[in-house]
Formats: C-alpha cells, structure tokens, sequence
C-alpha cells in the first residue's frame, strides 16, 4: 500500500513496497450472493471485479481502464481467469464436502493471493492462501514447494495438493516472474493516484457529557496513519482506546481514538489533545480537548464526515460479509492472480 512518483519533487520518505492482491471467494448454498467473486487490489486500492453473474472482468478505476484500452488482451486474460477459476473453485468446494464428509450448507470457499515487490531493495514475496467456512485451511510455502495445514481437516487436501507437481511450479513462476511484473506495471500506470495524499477533516465528537470523547478524523489517504492522544505533550495510553482504520465508500479513510475523561479535572482539559500523523505529511494535525469545539448528539453541527456505505464500496461490499473475520483471524493475509 505504498506509492512513489513525486519523490524527486517533495522531500518526503515513501515506503517502498507495493502489493498485487487478489481475493476470491465462492459460495454454496448462500442464497442472494453469487457463486463466485473475484476483486484485484493494488496497495489496498480496487482496480478489477468479477462475479459468476456479470460473467466477466471489469476495471475500477480510470487509470486501469486506460491500461485496458491500449490492451484489450488484458481484461480478456482476466476475464478468462475469472471463469476459469470459478470452476475450479466449485470441484474444490465439491471435493471438500466429500473429504470432509459435509452435506449441509453453507460452504465458502476463500483464497487470498499476490505478491509484494519492494521497489528500493527489489525483495520480491509472493503469497498463496485458502481458508474455508470462515477458518485458514491452507497456505503455500514458496520456499519449499508445500501446502502447511493449520488444523488436522486440511491434511488430506495437502497431501493431494502436494502431489501436483506441475501446479506447484506453476505457482513459483507466477509468484517470481509474472505477478511482480503486473504489479509493477500497474504501480507505473497507477503512481499519480496512487501516491497521492489527502488530507481528514478531524472532529471530536461525544454521544452524551458523560461519555468518551472521541476524535474522528475523516477523509484522509492512503492509510498509513496514526492517531493518539496525549497530554502535556506526552503521548498516553490509560483511558485510552483507538479504533481501526476503516475504508469510505470515496476510497478515502476514516480512524478514531477515544478518550476516558472521567478523571479529568475540568480545569485540565487544556492539557489534553488529540494528534492525527498521515505518511508522507510533515505537519500534524492537532485539537485541543476543548467543550466549545466538541460535537454532540443533543447538539448536533454539520460534520464533513464521509460515510462508510455498507463497508467498502464495490467488491468490498460484498466481499466484507464472507471474508473480513477470516482475513482479520489471518493477520492480514497477503496475497496473486487465479494461481494455485
């Protein structure tokens, strides 16, 4: 999740690394939902979707669609990954069953793959991933060319999976050669929206006099941010509780941090201020707990506060549902293209 391009313009340190991710997802006896999902990422921003109902692949953004227009072949390679893996992905969740001895339903099937390609040190990782009806099943170890089964129902798949040679140096290839290149294409094409950097609105908002105060920043980009409290110029961390960074439907961020104040003296507000730091931005963003400048909900003011719409927009939107506890469980799985 990390860009360049104006680096010879700003003096500002950019971190160097950038992610090709891809999510997939397919369903059996999940009414309302499509069989088979499929959403391309690069550095956590949406360029492609698929699902078993559109039947093909499309670009999420402008940049990518111009890729696509000077190479048709591009969204056709896609688009036949698309199909291709859903079926795939249905004899997987067929064999399942039967290795498992399931019968009822719902089952969810999941995989979360890709590389990352540090662009100072030239480090390329790639990452090939499945969990399934919630839980991680299986994960490939590029190193030694073996599936590793964290709980004792996916022992049988690895023994099959191991088995298939020709996949499994199917799988290094892509890892080592064809989805570094993707990604450093796409991080080419991409850099003037994907280096950008935006700025939040920052609030502090509180529900009732008694409550938590909460300072809410809104709108800022990309997400690599922090955000603390401190007092008398010192960070703290007792009566303090900090939210996790959530994506807005612009394709912005939004994160809070909450303070305690139970124990603050009314004369000591002052002491007290919220900090907001974004990368790549030398000045923060600082309030001051002050009661003139907190929003209420028994006086409510108008806050540029850009909504979460369902989660995530897009792929995001349905995609949350099924795989946000799995991937939350995984630490962040990273992942590549249709491969493995």
């Amino acid at each position: 999740m990390n860009y360049f391009g104006l680096l010879f313009l700003f003096p500002v340190a950019y971190s160097a690394k950038h992610y090709l991710r891809y999510f997939l997802t397919a369903t059996y006896g999940v009414p309302g939902f499509p069989e088979f999902v499929g959403a391309a990422t690069v550095d956590e921003v949406q360029v492609g979707y698929c699902d078993s109902n559109i039947k093909t692949a499309k670009p999420k953004q402008d940049w990518m669609r111009k890729l696509i227009e000077g190479d048709p072949k591009h969204l056709e390679w896609y688009s036949q990954k698309c199909l291709g893996s859903q079926h795939v992905f249905r004899a997987n969740i067929d064999g399942l069953k039967q290795r498992l001895n399931l019968t009822k339903g719902p089952h969810i099937l999941q995989r979360m793959n890709g590389c990352e390609w540090d662009d100072e040190t030239g480090e390329i990782k790639g990452f090939n991933q499945y969990g399934y009806n919630g839980e991680d099943f299986l994960a490939l170890d590029l190193k030694t060319l073996t599936w590793t089964a964290p709980k004792s129902q996916a022992v049988l798949t690895k023994l099959l999976w191991d088995a298939e040679k020709a996949r499994l140096e199917h799988n290094k290839n892509y890892y080592i050669y064809k989805c570094p290149e993707l990604l450093k294409n796409y991080v080419h094409q991409g850099r003037s929206f994907l280096q950008r950097r935006e700025s939040p609105s920052v609030s502090l908002l509180q529900k009732m006099s008694s409550s938590v105060v909460s300072c809410h920043a809104t709108g800022f980009y990309p997400d690599r941010a922090e955000m603390f409290w401190r007092k008398d110029g010192e960070e703290i961390h007792e009566g303090v509780e900090k939210g996790e960074i959530l994506l807005n439907n612009d394709w912005t961020f939004q994160m809070s941090v909450e303070l305690n104040i139970s124990s603050v003296q009314p004369d000591g507000w002052r002491r007290y201020d919220c900090v907001f730091q974004l990368s790549g931005v030398r000045d923060d963003i600082i309030i001051t707990l002050d009661k003139s400048v907190i929003h209420t909900n028994w006086d409510p003011p108008e806050i540029p506060v850009v909504p979460v719409a369902g989660g995530v927009g897009g792929f995001l939107l349905i995609l949350v549902v099924v795989i946000i506890l799995w991937m939350k469980k995984s630490n962040g799985f990273q992942l590549a293209d249709g491969e493995g």
